[in-house]
């Protein structure tokens, strides 16, 4: 009986094994495709990512190189440091006016670009295409052409310095400028003005106040100095690299100490509409992106799987 069994038993092993192998094939079979599938997939993906990035960049916020010190402290931009990385706010001005204190990054004026030489990438298409990828995502500085710095004043006030206590005023009243650096020392700062801001521009000059190439020399000085409104890319509002560095930047109003006449202060449901249209505009990037991510980490579970 035993034997039988052994024969009988080894008979059913051999009878099967045709069966198994097959099944091996087509698991074998099933793995490849699947790994197939990932590989075509991951192209889809990528490109998605990119695309999704660019239209965040373009039309929600950037993340720029700060390429100078003319904002220290406030911003490191200086020789042998590491430069921060900003997040750029590009939604707010949709729905409010650039005030003092912002810190923006915009587009230079033909006033202040017109006698600067040609970028070194100009000609060349592939270093140039490069230096405006790697612009995009903050890992090159941004065009030559672009600048960040602090709005002093606003279309139709006048500003100047310096008062007897080396103070710029606006209007005649004194700023409050906790955030100024005197690099090297020296806290005087050079008299200017006065000069009338034009309707539409803003006067910007650099927290590293005598390091700085700003409103009070650039076009020559004057009204040439100032920045359309139109230029202004958008508002400074993370220090996101290095993380040792993390914080918000500071949008100190300068002319707080003024009051404004109230018929020039907006009601605070309207002081509110720029938060809230923020964040109508970012949730759909947050949802999107949230989607993106759980994508990547369900193809990344199944390559692990798979291998």
């Amino acid at each position: 009986m035993r034997a039988s069994s052994d024969a009988s038993s080894s008979g059913s092993g051999q009878g099967d094994r045709p069966a198994s192998g097959a099944d091996d094939g087509e698991e074998r079979s099933a793995e490849r495709k699947k790994q197939r599938s990932f590989w075509k997939e991951l192209p889809i993906l990528i490109v998605v990512a990119l695309v999704l990035a660019f239209l965040i960049q373009q039309f929600v916020a950037r993340v720029y190189m700060i390429p100078s010190g003319s904002m220290e402290q406030t911003l490191h931009g200086c020789p042998g440091c590491t430069p921060d990385r900003i997040l750029v706010d590009k939604v707010t001005y949709n729905f409010a006016d650039p005030e003092p204190g912002d810190v923006v990054v915009f587009r230079g004026p033909d006033a202040w670009v017109e006698d600067d030489p040609p970028s070194d990438s100009s000609g060349n298409p592939i270093a140039s295409f490069f230096q405006k990828l790697g612009a995009a995502f903050g890992l090159a500085p941004p065009d030559e052409r672009d600048f960040v710095k602090r709005i002093i004043a606003t279309g139709g006030q006048t500003v100047e310095c310096c008062d007897d206590q080396n103070r710029v005023t606006v209007d005649g009243r004194p700023l409050d400028e906790p955030y100024i650096y005197w690099q090297g020392g020296n806290a005087e700062q050079r008299d200017f003005g006065p000069v009338t801001v034009p309707e539409g521009s803003v006067w910007v000059m650099g927290d590293n106040r005598n390091n700085s190439s700003d409103s009070r020399y650039q076009g020559g000085g004057g009204e040439r100095g100032a920045v359309p409104v139109e230029n202004i890319i958008g508002k400074a509002r993370l220090i996101v690299l290095p993380p040792s560095r993390w914080d918000v930047v500071s949008d100190h109003n300068p002319q707080a100490s003024v009051e404004l006449p109230s018929a020039m202060s907006a009601p605070e449901w309207q002081q509110g509409l720029p938060l809230v249209a923020g964040a109508l505009a970012a949730w759909p990037t947050l949802v999107v992106g949230r989607k993106a991510g759980a994508g990547v980490r369900r193809l990344a579970s199944r390559f692990r799987r798979e291998r």
